[in-house]
């Protein structure tokens, strides 16, 4: 009975503690749900499905496979949860469920649960410093100028560690920090035999804040395994998409097909500039220079540029203009020495919020074309902000870009492979090839966190027979594409 006494209160007093405990953690719940009717027709500019990836061995199936359906509902929920034990230090967690009506979990009757992980990650300052460390899965972005929206070279949520310190105050921050994209095996590699099967990100910035001028030096040193599942697709805002496309070269798929290396080393080095000194005029510009897989075979190396800059004028009060441009190197007419492309991955750069590009849609999901602005170059101006009237704001952007690919790589690869993933019509394009697109973009507030939003997509594409195909080629050249999207977005 005495042995049960001392128990019984050491319990009480645990209990105790833990209570203590969890009074000093102040827990904040955020979130926002968004709930839109999409009407898109023309996907891929032919109203047909895009190649795919089905293995990382690879397979794919074609396009042209599949036929769209022009209306969907979708609604996300998402749900932040801080754990908040002082200002210094704090732990996140979100969860998401997004998805189409009359789909998993939103299937009448019988759902699929489908509660995804998007946050969790812990952060704090190292103890009487100003050093932030943050540790998880968190939103993890390359330097981009402000205009452009996000980094062209990779935006997305990543399990990765990265430390910020100031080194002069209110000028010169680093950060520093290491992301793991990709690691296919997990614990143990598949036969007794080492293999190279993760992705990994090593990444270094120093912002540095002046008067009128800020710039931001970066670069990043990848480690690319050979086994790493490059050729899993995942989902964007638009359809599908994997890391091949975007990181290998067109060489890898013929002849000695993937890589000689077992670890092959990818850098990208850049600036990302921006001057208010002449305000309300301001500038934006970025200059990347990226590569990978320098010293495998030669058909498998990639390696290019590119360059955004743009400008803005905020002196009025009803609206703000906007203009910009882009330039990147192509595919020359081999692929035989390689790829001329620069290489990124899960990119989120738009400026204006362009319809053509996967990039800043409230709607994401089916919400643009999703082109690749790597491998092309463009013009674009937007009115942004416009408010004539009290609680409505709207947008209006239009964009044009060419292609900077040579025709016969696009060709020969098709030739050799057939419809494939890797180089697609509408995302892809030759020197001969242009796209053209508008979006108009309004939201109304109902209440101070409730808007009723609409987006509207318009685009229009001219591809050459001879690379594509007949049937590709001309259901493009002869079909617009059409978007409109209308819903609600709830904020707490």
């Amino acid at each position: 009975m005495k042995r049960f006494t001392v128990l019984a209160l050491l319990a009480a007093l645990l209990a105790g503690t833990a209570g203590l405990a969890m009074a000093a953690t102040d827990v904040r719940i955020t979130g926002d749900s968004r709930v839109y009717g999409v009407f898109f027709s023309g996907h891929n500019f032919t109203g047909w499905n895009d190649a795919a990836w089905t293995s990382n061995a690879p397979t794919w199936t074609a396009a042209g496979t599949k036929t769209e359906d022009t209306f969907e509902v979708w609604e996300r929920i998402r749900v932040r949860t801080d754990f908040i034990a002082s200002e210094n230090l704090k732990f996140r967690l979100g969860t998401k469920v997004d998805n189409t009506w009359g789909h998993g979990p939103y299937t009448a009757a019988n759902p699929d649960v489908a509660i995804q992980v998007y946050q969790a990650f812990l952060q704090f300052k190292y103890p009487g410093t100003d050093i932030e460390v943050t540790a998880g899965l968190q939103p993890t972005a390359l330097p981009q100028s402000a205009l452009f929206n996000d980094s062209i070279v990779f935006t997305d949520w990543a399990a990765s560690l990265l430390i910020n310190a100031p080194l002069i105050p209110d000028t010169l921050r680093v950060t520093a920090g290491f992301a793991r994209l990709i690691d296919t095996n997990r614990t143990y590699d598949t036969t007794t035999t080492q293999v190279g099967d993760e992705l990994d990100f090593y990444i270094l910035t120093l912002p540095v804040t002046t008067p009128g001028f800020k710039v931001t030096p970066w670069g990043v040193f990848s480690m690319a395994g050979s086994k790493a599942a490059y050729f899993t697709s995942y989902a964007s805002s638009f359809a599908e998409a994997s890391y091949a496309e975007d990181l290998l070269s067109a060489g890898t798929l013929v002849g000695a097909t993937g890589w000689k290396n077992n670890q092959n080393p990818y850098y990208w080095v850049g600036g990302a500039f921006e001057i208010d000194a002449l305000d309300p005029v301001k500038f934006y510009a970025d200059v990347i220079n990226g590569g990978g897989a320098l010293s495998d075979r030669k058909k498998s190396r990639r390696q290019g540029w590119f360059l955004d800059l743009g400008a803005e004028y905020t002196g009025f009060d009803l609206l703000t203009p906007q203009i910009w441009g882009w330039w990147s190197t192509g595919e020359d007419g081999s692929t035989a020495n390689g790829s001329e492309r620069m290489p990124h991955t899960r990119p989120n750069w738009g400026p204006g919020g362009s319809f053509l590009f996967d990039d800043s849609a409230v709607f994401a999901r089916n919400s643009n074309m999703g082109m690749d602005p790597v491998g092309a170059m463009g013009l674009g101006v937007s009115f942004n902000n416009i408010t004539f009237m009290e609680k409505l704001s709207q947008r209006v952007t239009f964009t044009y870009l060419r292609g900077n690919n040579s025709p016969r790589a696009i060709r020969f690869l098709n030739t050799a492979l057939g419809s494939n993933p890797y180089f697609e019509m509408g995302r892809d394009l030759t020197w001969n090839e242009y796209a053209m697109g508008v979006n108009f973009d309004s939201q109304y507030m109902l209440y101070e966190n409730l808007a009723l939003r609409m987006e509207t997509g318009w685009a229009h594409g001219h591809f050459q027979e001879s690379v594509w195909g007949h049937r590709l080629a001309s259901q493009g050249n002869g079909n617009d594409t059409w978007k409109l999207s209308l819903g609600f977005t709830y904020r707490y």
